[in-house]
């Protein structure tokens, strides 16, 4: 029975090569000169630091910047609130999500199951499977996920016939 899943991942490789960009960016550029302003990753977690919130808002921008060149969607970024941290500096923790939320995951299989198309869809832990007879109606399936599904990134893989 053909099948695909729909899955939200960011390609971290990606990620790490914008963060790197950044702070290339930002140790070069001249109204950051003398600050403390920068990136740091570890696994899923960006953190950036700056000398005032002003300054976080152009390094946030400037991280959003390189990742879409390198073609990762923002909306993968969850960006948490600003924290002071001694004086007058500041951080900001960013989280890349990863992984389709049980929550969004129900509305998608609601979605499906509402177009009254000839496919099934089910929860596969932080995917959504969906099967169905014919390769047309997958392909159905998926243009109507692209097309009403706006605050997702969603990507269509294991396409299987």
């Amino acid at each position: 029975m053909p099948s695909f899943d729909t899955v939200s991942e960011a390609n971290m490789v990606e990620v790490k090569n914008a963060v790197e960009q950044s702070n290339k960016e930002i140790s070069t550029r001249f109204d950051f000169k003398g600050s403390d302003a920068r990136i740091e990753q570890k696994e899923r977690d960006l953190t950036a630091y700056a000398d005032s919130e002003f300054q976080l808002t152009q390094v946030r921008d400037v991280l959003t910047g390189k990742l879409t060149k390198r073609n990762v969607d923002v909306r993968f970024m969850d960006v948490g609130k600003i924290e002071k941290i001694g004086g007058d500096k500041v951080k900001q923790v960013i989280k890349i999500k990863n992984g389709i939320e049980t929550e969004d995951a129900k509305k998608i299989v609601r979605l499906v199951k509402d177009s009254k198309m000839k496919v099934q869809a089910s929860i596969q832990g932080d995917a959504v499977r969906i099967t169905g007879a014919k390769r047309d109606d997958l392909q159905a399936a998926i243009a109507m996920l692209k097309r009403d599904v706006k605050d997702l990134p969603l990507e269509f893989n294991n396409f299987r016939d």
